[in-house]
């Protein structure tokens, strides 16, 4: 805990001397119980944005592989995700998925916060895609309020295909919480859409974004 502290703190003074960016609404955060954070997505960096400048940890996915590098380099990458409290996810297995999701819910019942990206993954147009009902089920099978965030100009911090870190203004937008009805895992389809489709229109409410009628599709390997 004394770490996660530590490097969070660490990492939001360095986001503060380096790139000075307007951060509002973080009056709208529950100051107990669980949450879930929704966010637009434009940068590799918008996880560690986020974890370091809420007033209270944030749980996002990390691919695994950055838990298991060799070497010294691994070790520090290592060390720096578990830092901000990243949690390792094997990417396109099922079975890794689902006990994701579980991993993901049993963090919510210990009365913390989890973040998601429901386009599923970063913007490479700027455009805001079609939300995936991921974050609609996790609302509507925890009842813990859903936190809609906006991050703008984050793209300009490491541009798509580039490895290096140019420090630039950035904003971000917290939204007020979105509440919704516990139904448990047994609510039906049109109710998750629903609740994605709200989230999603406060997330372009706060973002500015220029809507995409389709899904996002990560870029060909």
């Amino acid at each position: 805990m004394l770490i996660y502290t530590l490097t969070r703190q660490s990492i939001r003074g360095l986001i503060a001397g380096l790139c000075r960016p307007t951060v509002t609404g973080l009056e709208n955060v529950p100051t107990t119980g669980p949450f879930i954070v929704a966010s637009n997505h434009l940068s590799f960096l918008d996880s560690v944005i986020i974890q370091a400048l809420m007033p209270r940890g944030v749980a996002f996915f990390a691919k695994a592989e950055y838990f298991t590098g060799k070497g010294v380099k691994g070790r520090l990458m290592k060390s720096f995700f578990e830092g901000v409290g990243s949690i390792p996810v094997e990417r396109g297995e099922q079975a890794a998925s689902v006990a994701a999701l579980k991993t993901l819910l049993d963090i919510l019942d210990e009365g913390r916060g989890i973040g998601i990206y429901p386009e599923g993954t970063r913007s490479r147009d700027g455009l805001l895609y079609r939300g995936r009902t991921g974050v609609g089920w996790l609302a509507l099978t925890t009842g813990a309020p859903v936190v809609p965030v906006g991050l703008r100009g984050t793209e300009k911090l490491q541009p798509a295909d580039t490895n290096g870190i140019k420090p630039q203004h950035f904003e971000m937008i917290v939204g007020k919480p979105l509440s919704f009805d516990r139904t448990g895992p047994d609510h039906s389809l049109p109710a998750r859409r629903e609740a994605t489709d709200r989230i999603m229109d406060a997330i372009a409410a706060l973002s500015g974004q220029e809507r995409a009628a389709g899904y996002n599709k990560p870029p060909a390997q």
